[in-house]
Parts: C-alpha cells; sequence; structure tokens
C-alpha cells in the first residue's frame, strides 16, 4: 500500500514529502477543468436559453399571425350574427387548440384590462392585471406600434410572448407562456451535466495521478504538435522519431492512427451529408439542430415505373440504381446543387444554398436536362448489351426480355421555387438536413406531370421568371403546358415545359408556334380550334391534348384542369 501512495503523492525523503509534479498537474489542471466545464456549462445554458428564446418567440409569432387572421374571420361572422357569446366560443375553442405546456396562455385582453376570451391550458384567469404591461402595449399602440415582445406577471407567474393589437375587437390578442416551465428541461439537463462532469472529472483525476509519473518523459514533443494542430484545425501525423520505446511513444502512434482514421470518417461524413452541412461543421467543430427561410429552387427527380422494375430485379435493382445516381449527383453537384434527400428511386435537390443564389433557377434546369441526358446514355448502353447478347446466344428468353425491360431507366423531372424552411431537424441523437416547404411538395407533384404530360422537365412559374430576371441569355423557351389544380390544392397555377434551344430541330421549332398558339385555345375553352392544331402536331404533349380537347370544353371553364390522382 505505502509504494503504491508514494507513487501516487510522492516518496518521502528525509522525513519531507517531495510532492509528486503528476499529483501538481493533476490537482492544477482539476480546478481549471471543473470551473471550466462548469463555466461553460453554465454559458451554455445561457446561449440555449437564448436560442430556446428566439425559437419560442418566431412560434409565437407564427401562432399569433395564424390566430390574428382566424379573430379576423370570427369577428366578420360575429357582425353578421351578433352573437357575441358563440364568437367568444369558438374564439376560444380555436386558442385553445394551439397550447401544449400547462400554463401556455392565449387571450384577448381590452385597453382596461378585461378580458374579451381567454384560453388557458390548465385552468383561468380572473383578469390582466398587470398595469406595466398594459401600459406598455397602449403606449405602443399610442405610437403606432400595434404589435411586440411583452413580459408580464398573471396569476402569480411571470409570463414572456408576442402581442397585437385587433382593432376590430379592440383588444390586444396575447400568445404567452410560463418563464419557469418553459426553461424547465433546460435546468433539469444543466444540473444532470453538472453532475456528470463532476463524476468524469474525478475519475479521470484518480487514473491521472496513476499515469502521469510514467508518460511525462515524451510528453512535450506530442503536446507541441497537438497544440500546432489545435492551431491550424487540421489533423496531421505526429513526428515521433527519435522517441524512446515506452507508453508515451505508443500513445504518439496510436495518435497517429486515430489521425488517419478521422481523416477517413470526416471523409465518409461529407459523402453523407449535404456540402453545406459538412462546410458548416469542419468551421464551427459542431452541427446544431437549427434553420432558417431560404429563396431556394427545388428540383425533384423520379424514376418511371420503378415498382415494375424493382419485381423484375429484385435486389439487383440497387446495383442500377447506383449506375444511375453517381452521374446523376455529379450533375447535380456539378451545378453548385445540393442533395436533400435520397429516397429509393428518387432524388430532391435545392440550388441556391450555398452558391450562386441568382442563378439557382438556371442551375436547376441544366441539372435536370443533365440527368435526363445521364438516364438516356444508360438506356443506350443497357440496349447495346442487349445486341451484344442476343448476337451471342440469339433471342432474349421472356425473363431475360423483363429484366431488359426494367433497366431502361426514365426519369421525370418537376423543379418549383420560393421560400422554404432549410436547416437540420431531428434530435441531438439523430438529425438530418431537410427542406420543408409549399414549394417542395409542388415539385413533387410537378414531376408526377411529367408522366401525364409526356415530357422530361416541368417547371413552375417561379422558375421562369427567376431565369428570365436573372439570367438574359438563358437560351430556354418557356411553354405554357397547362393551368393545373393539383390533388390537394384549391387554384390552379400555369405549369412549364422548359426547352433548351439548342436541343431543338427545324421541325420542333416550327411546331412550337403552333402548339403554343393551341394552348391559348384550349385555355381559353375553344376546344374544337385546339384540337384542330393538336392534330398536326407530334410534339409529346400533343397526343394527350388530342384526346382530352375531343369534346367541348366543360361547363364554366376557367382554363384549370384539376388532377384527380397525385
Amino acid at each position: 500500500m505505502a509504494p503504491l501512495l508514494d507513487k501516487i503523492i510522492g516518496t518521502r525523503v528525509a522525513g519531507v514529502r517531495v510532492w509528486s509534479i503528476s499529483l501538481k498537474i493533476i490537482a492544477i489542471f482539476t480546478l481549471f477543468l471543473l470551473v471550466s466545464n462548469f463555466t461553460t456549462n453554465s454559458i451554455n445554458l445561457l446561449f440555449n436559453r437564448a436560442s430556446l428564446l428566439k425559437m419560442a418567440k418566431e412560434l409565437l409569432v407564427k401562432d399569433l399571425k395564424e390566430f390574428y387572421n382566424f379573430s379576423e374571420n370570427q369577428f366578420d361572422l360575429y357582425s353578421l350574427e351578433k352573437d357575441l357569446p358563440k364568437a367568444v366560443s369558438l374564439l376560444e375553442k380555436k386558442a385553445g387548440r394551439d397550447l401544449t405546456k400547462r400554463y401556455s396562455m392565449m387571450a384577448g385582453v381590452k385597453p382596461d384590462g378585461s378580458l374579451l376570451f381567454q384560453s388557458v391550458h390548465d385552468g383561468r384567469l380572473t383578469g390582466f392585471d398587470d398595469e406595466k404591461a398594459l401600459r406598455h402595449m397602449e403606449s405602443a399602440r399610442a405610437s403606432d406600434t400595434s404589435e411586440g415582445f411583452l413580459t408580464f406577471e398573471a396569476e402569480g407567474r411571470s409570463y414572456f410572448g408576442v402581442y397585437k393589437y385587433n382593432a376590430n375587437w379592440n383588444c390586444f390578442l396575447l400568445r404567452a407562456e410560463e418563464e419557469g416551465e418553459f426553461y424547465r428541461d433546460s435546468t433539469i439537463i444543466f444540473w444532470k451535466v453538472t453532475i456528470l462532469i463532476l463524476i468524469i472529472t474525478l475519475l479521470c483525476t484518480a487514473v491521472g495521478v496513476y499515469l502521469l509519473s510514467d508518460i511525462l518523459r515524451f510528453v512535450r514533443a506530442i503536446t507541441q504538435s497537438i497544440m500546432v494542430m489545435t492551431k491550424s484545425q487540421k489533423m496531421e501525423l505526429i513526428d515521433l522519431k527519435g522517441a524512446v520505446n515506452d507508453e508515451i511513444t505508443y500513445l504518439g502512434m496510436a495518435f497517429n492512427s486515430l489521425s488517419s482514421s478521422i481523416d477517413n470518417l470526416v471523409d465518409i461524413f461529407r459523402r453523407f451529408v449535404s456540402r453545406d452541412v459538412a462546410l458548416r461543421a469542419y468551421a464551427e467543430r459542431q452541427i446544431s439542430l437549427d434553420g432558417e427561410p431560404k429563396d431556394l429552387a427545388i428540383l425533384f427527380s423520379d424514376i418511371k415505373g420503378f415498382t415494375t422494375m424493382t419485381e423484375a430485379l429484385g435486389t439487383d435493382i440497387i446495383k442500377l440504381l447506383n449506375l444511375h445516381y453517381d452521374k446523376a449527383i455529379h450533375a447535380i453537384f456539378q451545378n453548385d446543387g445540393i442533395i436533400g434527400s435520397i429516397i429509393g428511386d428518387a432524388i430532391l435537390a435545392v440550388y441556391g444554398a450555398v452558391n450562386s443564389p441568382g442563378q439557382k433557377s438556371m442551375q436547376s434546369i441544366q441539372s435536370a436536362y443533365q440527368i435526363i441526358e445521364v438516364a438516356r446514355q444508360l438506356r443506350l448502353k443497357m440496349i447495346e448489351r442487349q445486341e451484344e447478347l442476343v448476337k451471342h446466344q440469339g433471342p432474349l428468353t421472356p425473363a431475360q426480355q423483363l429484366v431488359f425491360k426494367a433497366v431502361l431507366i426514365e426519369v421525370g423531372v418537376g423543379i418549383d421555387g420560393g421560400e422554404v424552411f432549410y436547416g437540420n431537424i431531428g434530435s441531438n441523437e439523430r438529425m438530418t438536413n431537410t427542406v420543408i416547404g409549399d414549394n417542395v411538395n409542388s415539385a413533387a407533384r410537378l414531376e408526377g406531370l411529367t408522366r401525364v404530360y409526356k415530357v422530361p422537365v416541368i417547371c413552375s412559374e417561379y422558375i421562369k421568371k427567376d431565369i428570365e430576371k436573372n439570367c438574359p441569355d438563358h437560351g430556354i423557351r418557356f411553354l405554357i403546358l397547362d393551368m393545373v389544380q393539383v390533388k390537394g390544392k384549391t387554384t390552379g397555377k400555369l405549369v412549364y415545359w422548359p426547352v433548351l434551344e439548342k436541343d431543338l430541330d427545324d421541325a420542333q421549332r416550327e411546331q412550337l408556334p403552333k402548339f403554343e398558339e393551341a394552348i391559348g385555345l384550349y385555355l381559353k375553352g375553344q376546344w374544337a380550334k385546339a384540337n384542330k392544331i393538336f392534330a398536326t402536331l407530334d410534339l409529346p404533349p400533343a397526343p394527350m391534348f388530342k384526346e382530352r380537347t375531343l369534346g367541348k370544353a366543360p361547363a364554366k371553364w376557367n382554363g384549370i384542369w384539376e388532377m384527380k390522382t397525385k
């Protein structure tokens, strides 16, 4: 026991304890480690709460805006029915659906402090008695500021929230959360992390005292190398030349092995996440759960007849998909696109998130036609393989014919754009980079329309206008394809067939004006005239329009064709 104690704390010399330098280092290091970690944890809590508060404000503003619109509609109904209790009841029911926490609040506060309506997840208010907060809202309204952020007291609790004055109801619409309840989870996490820091630090201290006496001989060289790497933020190999054959040398060799492994892992990481996420992670050394609204172009590419292909190829479908994706994804990256997701036979790509936001729509069109060309080239290779097989073995068997038909990949591409939410969602254990918004769904719907109209690429009016605004020499001819109301929508929108001028032959150039004329007649309801023109065209959408316009236009035709399927 005594030799071990001497090794840990130092040997007695002439009755005097010569304290171990390892113990001194560990003691100082432990003290600083505890202070640093506790301070960092405290600062992290503050920043986390600030981030939570910012996010909460955004969500509260969103809730309030939605409720404000609802209250306006209810006022219109109230103006007709003159039934105030009913209107108040509907306002409270709507407010209650948006409340999730125990003390969450939505209320309509009159300028005198009385309540038009109230909805608290657990309980009810007797009134709004925070005079300071009420004066603040009244003062802001007097200076033509009808909305803002507010902290107040209610029923003995501290709240924060957002308000907006509604002139029709003559009240401040107030959406708020109770502070203690809102911050409770972050406080619990703080104390759990604090306890964990203390335990880990004590364990490391005990182990460190035992180890440091043996590893200080060559630690300086390794420390200096690590300092250089820390400063440059780049993993490198430590120069161990001249090191003695001991544990510290082995540690240095292990570090070099780890450095190589980390480089490999970083390379693998870059393959599984989008480029902007990898760049941000490298710069910030972390990936956080956050995002922001961005104006992006969204491309959705899907393989036609994928179910049949899967049935014919089985697990070999993966090999075929990889052949296609290898070049298709390269085409997206080549045009500054980012892969949002790969779901089986579908690719979702976004443009404008990293570079050249003014070129995003043009880049999406260029990617679309390159993906179409990738699929065409793959079909040609498969046809060559088939011809070689027939040459050597004779006609294909029925099973071989089924497989051959399955490998002839055809894709459709839909493109839309506008403001979407772009960022990371999930949890700290598992997260993904994603893009969310109505325009994302619209791109997928537009891709589905390529099967109906028999064209490879369909885009929205947003893409057309963005290209015409930012890319004057774009070389694209945008043909109105239809005014479509896709399933799940209540309004129609123009969809376009973007045709690359350089790919048109003389016959197509001659037919395109006729197609535009026929589409114009079709949209106006002059189907008989449109049908005669469609009958003379051999452009891909012409047969479908020829069949559609055989009869008369529907009664009250407004030019919108409603899709019954996705």
